[in-house]
């Protein structure tokens, strides 16, 4: 069923899907002002250093295994379901599905913030909505034209991305190499220093290796490319977090300047108004890129779910480019819905629901090589079963500590870890109102 949509449609090359995975993990250094503030230019590379160990690595190589051993579309939910059956996978689903809510409705408010800095009353009032509705727009649009014209938009996008801090690196380093500028301090900011909000802001900007597993389909040799995608995008993550803080300390500039946005002041500083003009229009392909890939990953859930017959069969329905058009228009008016809330978003809600369904892809690793020992694995997590028996135990251990580190945040008068146990929950009485549904229309 799924290798027939494939077959005459153009599929996403190996490049696109390293830019498309990037867009679904990171879109550029934009968010790591927040950890920059909260712990210091030492501590904040640290974290930048160490987490991707913990957390990036091992999920990267999790995913390498179960998208090349299993390349169908729905990804992870694909995968859990196969191992621990349809209960299971159904609640991968509603996990990934319920997180998308609190995630997605942000980037079109990146792109109006950065859009505001250009020219405030371009988002005064009611205009800033119809921006945002107009991003949500372009990307289902662009989204309908199918997966590699996704991929190949993300290859543009993440070059004009970068151009900016190319130059911004280039210039820190000028600066601190030929005018001998002191570099800044390397210990925690003189103000406001909150080390467990620095790692969770830090966890949620390596967050979504999994995503791109969704389209698996729809891509060009998934068994040789996914392991290769996720190798590559994790240490280009990684490069582009490190790099321009590095070259902002080496500059000069107090960690103590760092909060949402201080990114444009940087580059004043470093580069003068042109620079900050094209750090401003980097936030702006931030909110686009990041959405844009994201939308193509959700949307393949609800089609897999269709399938098989945990939603309606609508939803499966493709359109000449294969892509499962109904689900995209679905999906695009709930996260469009959405931008009407008044919620900020919670990374601590972000982080139980994600880290709830990437735990269960972990286990799904393990319960296949015991149950299937013989499943052609193109790549492999190196070492015995042990290895990938554990391999879930870093980020697990990153979550928790999340968990415990949002303690106090609320939403409104409910904390607001308690808020996401409730929409985890709701999962399984869902689940069985689906099967129900699904017997009354047999």
């Amino acid at each position: 069923m799924s290798q027939r949509f494939a077959r005459g449609n153009r599929r996403m090359l190996l490049l696109p899907l390293i830019a498309a995975t990037y867009f679904m993990v990171s879109g550029g250094p934009y968010g790591l002002e927040d950890i920059l503030g909260k712990a210091g230019y030492g501590r904040a590379l640290g974290m930048l250093l160490v987490v991707p160990l913990l957390w990036s690595l091992p999920t990267s190589l999790m995913v390498g295994e179960l998208a090349s051993a299993l390349p169908q579309e729905g990804g992870y939910y694909s995968w859990v379901r196969r191992a621990m059956g349809p209960f299971w996978g159904f609640q991968e689903a509603w996990l990934s599905l319920a997180a998308s809510v609190f995630d997605m409705a942000i980037y079109p408010t990146i792109f109006v913030l950065y859009l505001s800095r250009l020219e405030p009353s371009w988002t005064v009032g009611h205009r800033g909505m119809l921006w945002a509705l107009g991003v949500v727009a372009l990307c289902t649009l662009w989204n309908l034209c199918g997966a590699a014209n996704v991929g190949e938009g993300s290859v543009a996008l993440f070059c004009l991305l970068l151009t900016p801090f190319v130059v911004l690196i280039g210039l820190g380093l000028w600066r601190a190499l030929v005018l001998h500028v002191p570099h800044a301090a390397l210990g925690l900011p003189a103000t406001g220093a909150d080390l467990a909000g620095a790692v969770s802001v830090t966890l949620w900007n390596y967050m979504g290796w999994d995503n791109a597993s969704t389209v698996a389909q729809e891509v060009e040799e998934p068994q040789r490319n996914y392991p290769r995608a996720m190798l590559t995008s994790a240490a280009l993550v990684a490069i582009t977090y490190m790099l321009p803080l590095a070259a902002v300390a080496l500059a000069g500039i107090a960690a103590d300047r760092f909060s949402t946005g201080a990114w444009t002041d940087a580059a004043a500083t470093l580069g003068g108004p042109m620079l900050a003009l094209a750090v401003v229009l980097g936030g702006t392909i931030n909110g686009l890129g990041m959405f844009n890939a994201l939308m193509l990953s959700y949307t393949r859930l609800p089609y897999a779910m269709a399938q098989e017959g945990l939603l309606p069969a609508a939803l499966a329905r493709r359109n000449a480019v294969g892509v499962p058009w109904l689900s995209v228009l679905v999906c695009a008016v709930a996260w469009a819905l959405a931008l009407n809330l008044s919620f900020e978003r919670l990374i601590s809600i972000d982080l139980v629901l994600y880290g709830a369904s990437l735990l269960l892809e972990f286990v799904a690793l393990a319960v296949l090589r015991l149950r299937e020992p013989e499943l052609a694995r193109p790549f492999r997590v190196p070492g015995p079963f042990a290895v990938a028996a554990l391999l879930g135990a870093g980020p697990a251990l990153l979550i928790g500590f999340a968990m415990w580190a949002a303690r106090a945040e609320r939403v409104g008068p409910m904390p607001a870890l308690l808020f996401a146990a409730l929409v985890a929950v709701a999962g399984p009485p869902v689940y069985a109102a689906a099967r129900l549904a699904r017997r009354c229309s047999a």
